[in-house]
């Protein structure tokens, strides 16, 4: 007696997905949907890394907005928070490509993974349970979510399969012959030009001019003249704004680095040049120096904190940047 094994039929994605990032590849495939150019999506998930641009956040919100009057619902899901995980010596590695300084003296760069995990692996998470198959249950053979990626031509290479059975990556934008520069075209003739790169905050693979581009708001640099007009001064008070420090740290630091560079340029050299006993005559001159509310020198927590602020930047400065 003989048996014939029916080949299975591929009944199609019980569910279609976004994987919104926000920038300009994914806002393109979700407005594509919302035009109908390609298949609607029954949700778009945006992996939030807890650490995104402020630009970023506000495409969303827009995205959002536009999408639901689409039919397209927006969800958020999360792995945590990158940055303070990052800070937090309980975590079990830094996953950001961070610039490092090892004992011995030698500069090192820690392992980039916080694209999959900050990104990929929550999305992978959800999409079991928006099938309607929380963990621990298993997702039957055949069922399956279909996955949209806004990966364009011109960096083809990206474009992987999830590895995983119920999770079916599809690529609409090489699908239609889109390379980034057509998808920023697409944006701009539908009021979405301003759209920027997605990528975390603290992301290192960016280049400066796009450091300036999101986040030069963050710092008000006619507070501090000499601080702008310092290159490693401006570097230094820009990465402490990028990290997350609150603003009356940020300007504390700006005002206090902004007197030191006023003090070295009386005495003819620079922070990188000063030796300590130019530092301390910077901190005495500050002891002299008249009080505002009266009297003879400023108020030791002024003095405190501006010490605090140049050490900083000495200590930055020392270390060639690399934290």
């Amino acid at each position: 007696m003989t048996t014939t094994r029916l080949k299975a039929t591929d009944t199609g994605p019980a569910l279609r997905l976004l994987s919104l990032g926000a920038g300009v590849q994914s806002t393109t495939v979700l407005l594509l949907a919302c035009e109908g150019e390609i298949p609607r999506f029954d949700v778009a998930l945006f992996a939030d890394t807890g650490w995104e641009p402020r630009a970023v956040h506000a495409n969303l919100d827009r995205l959002a907005a536009h999408a639901e009057r689409h039919g397209i619902p927006v969800r958020q899901v999360s792995a945590g928070n990158i940055r303070a995980d990052a800070l937090d010596p309980r975590h079990r590695f830094v996953s950001m490509p961070l610039h490092t300084l090892n004992l011995d003296g030698t500069r090192g760069l820690a392992r980039r993974q916080c694209t999959a995990e900050y990104k990929i692996t929550p999305l992978k998470k959800a999409a079991p349970e928006l099938l309607g198959y929380p963990h621990p249950r298993r997702v039957p053979r055949g069922v399956y979510a279909e996955q949209a990626i806004g990966i364009s031509t011109d960096e083809f290479t990206r474009a992987k399969d999830s590895g995983l059975l119920f999770l079916r990556n599809v690529f609409p934008l090489i699908d239609l012959g889109f390379d980034r520069a057509r998808c920023m075209e697409f944006l701009a003739e539908r009021g979405f030009g301003e759209t920027v790169k997605s990528a975390c905050v603290g992301c290192l693979m960016r280049n400066l001019s796009e450091l300036r581009c999101l986040l030069m708001i963050t710092v008000h640099w006619e507070r501090y003249p000499l601080v702008e007009q310092h290159p490693e001064a401006r570097r230094w008070l820009q990465f402490t704004a990028n990290i997350g420090r609150a603003w009356n740290t940020v300007d504390a630091y700006g005002r206090a680095v902004g007197d030191h560079l006023a003090f070295c340029l009386t005495i003819g050299t620079t922070p990188e040049a000063a030796r300590p006993d130019v530092v301390a005559a910077w901190i005495g001159d500050m002891h002299q120096r008249p009080n505002p509310n009266g009297g003879v020198g400023l108020a030791n927590s002024t003095i405190q904190v501006r010490i605090v602020g140049v050490r900083s930047l000495l200590q930055d400065s020392i270390t060639g940047g690399k934290a």
